[in-house]
């Protein structure tokens, strides 16, 4: 994909001293946080990005286009090495400067999309790292060093992120990895009126994903849940999302019609580089990581993507309240 908005060296180092400046951790205090990116920005963004993250809102709203790429984002200069057996814990031990995360919430706040993060998952963090950890080695999780299927993130989960935004931290250029998506609008066309009912009804069922259950045992499989939801939703994790034990025989037709759907359907690429900002829906696409060609292994691994969940609105995020744990807006319970 070409980015809709390239942010000049000018623009990128005078925002790099702004946000520098940010001293408050997100990790410990995220409200704090924050409330300190808002304070700190506030008439010092760049007039372009302010204009290109009002482009990104005005083509949701039209449908126009739901991911959007932007390129040379500030990143922090000074970037620790990270382990693999728990990358986390470096990161809280050698990262010591916040501008990666400041951009982040800043995109956040420009496009008036509230964050959101999970509290059983990585100490509750709005900020998480894409890297991978020995211990999925082979799973089917961003926190794996393969492939991952198509999917939304969190599909089992009753509280789904809107968007999400992966920036690249760390991207070795020898190496080609692509994050592939498809628009849950290309799928739907493609499908009939039988099976696009079919789909829109609560015969289907997710498991919950590696780290979950890692995390809290008691989450197992989701709720009956429709594939389609409303008028662009799609709820699917290929190869896991499967019919409930007393479905009809035409729900399990109709999942093949879909997976059929998904193998022809048009799909955007985009690999991500050192600064590049990915916005893309959550909820009204699927997305999926290809590795094109791998060199090195172990440098592949070294990938690292900064990545933050989002709700669509205020409105919506408000709706979530009574799920919000620690006292703290936008983190959410199982």
């Amino acid at each position: 994909m070409q980015p809709c908005h390239s942010i000049s060296d000018r623009e990128k180092d005078e925002l790099y001293g702004v946000l520098e400046a940010v001293d408050t951790s997100p990790y410990t205090d995220y409200p704090a946080f924050s409330a300190a990116v808002r304070q700190a920005t506030a008439g010092k963004v760049p007039a372009s990005l302010v204009a290109a993250a009002d482009r990104i809102r005005a083509e949701r709203e039209q449908g126009v286009s739901d991911t959007h790429v932007l390129r040379n984002c500030p990143v922090d200069k000074d970037l620790p090495e990270l382990g693999h057996d728990d990358p986390q814990a470096d990161k809280y031990a050698h990262k010591h400067t916040f501008v990666a995360e400041g951009f982040l919430e800043l995109m956040g706040q420009l496009t008036a999309t509230p964050l959101m993060s999970y509290a059983t998952r990585f100490n509750g963090d709005f900020f998480t790292d894409v890297y991978s950890i020995n211990k999925y080695h082979g799973k089917q999780t961003g926190y794996s060093d393969g492939e991952l299927v198509f999917h939304n993130d969190r599909t089992a989960h009753p509280v789904r992120a809107d968007y999400i935004t992966l920036l690249g931290m760390r991207c070795p250029l020898e190496e080609y990895t692509v994050t592939s998506l498809v628009e849950a609008r290309t799928l739907r066309a493609a499908l009939s009126a039988d099976t696009l009912r079919v789909l829109g009804e609560r015969h289907f069922v997710t498991p919950f994903d590696v780290v979950s259950r890692d995390n809290n045992s008691g989450l197992t499989v989701s709720d009956r849940h429709a594939v389609f939801e409303g008028d662009y939703g799609i709820r699917y994790l290929d190869t896991h999302t499967t019919v409930a034990p007393d479905a009809p025989g035409e729900a399990k037709d109709a999942l093949i019609d879909l997976k059929n759907a998904l193998t022809r359907a048009e799909k955007k690429r985009h690999r991500i580089l050192e600064g590049d900002l990915l916005i893309f829906a959550n909820q009204n696409g699927l997305h999926s990581r290809e590795k094109i060609e791998v060199i090195d292994a172990e440098r592949s691994r070294s990938r690292w993507l900064l990545k933050t969940y989002a709700f669509r609105s205020q409105a919506v995020a408000d709706g979530f309240a009574d799920r919000w744990t620690d006292g703290t807006p936008g983190r959410v319970g199982d």
